[in-house]
């Protein structure tokens, strides 16, 4: 849960087990366990080199629902806006425009929220 609540933060968490029923606690321990535990602790990749996959990723699967979170982890994992930008510009090339295009929306918005705008 440690990793987890440092990359995504603890409001994100918090809300995440609050969403929680009898029926997704499984579900949000699979998360917690493997995804957080397992793999986002692994060795071999920095924090930042995988808050750049997993934006590239959600990018490339349509995933807006889950990609404000991770441009918030990018930015607590160290990435810069001018670093998401270039990742959101390489996505473009390589998964399409139309959801880079989303992707420029939803984090010009969370930068929007941060900035009190």
């Amino acid at each position: 849960m440690a990793v987890r609540r440092e990359v995504l933060g603890d409001g994100h968490v918090e809300g995440a087990e609050a969403r929680t029923t009898e029926f997704t606690r499984d579900f949000q321990t699979l998360i917690t366990e493997y995804a957080w535990g397992a793999i986002w602790s692994r060795p071999g990749l920095d924090r930042r080199s995988r808050s750049m996959i997993a934006l590239t990723a959600l990018i490339a699967r349509g995933r807006d629902d889950e990609l404000a979170a991770h441009i918030r982890a990018a930015l607590r994992n160290g990435l810069s806006r001018d670093e998401i930008k270039e990742v959101l510009l390489q996505t473009a090339i390589y998964c399409s425009v139309p959801d880079a295009n989303s992707a420029f929306r939803i984090a010009q918005a969370v930068f929007d929220d941060i900035d009190g705008n």
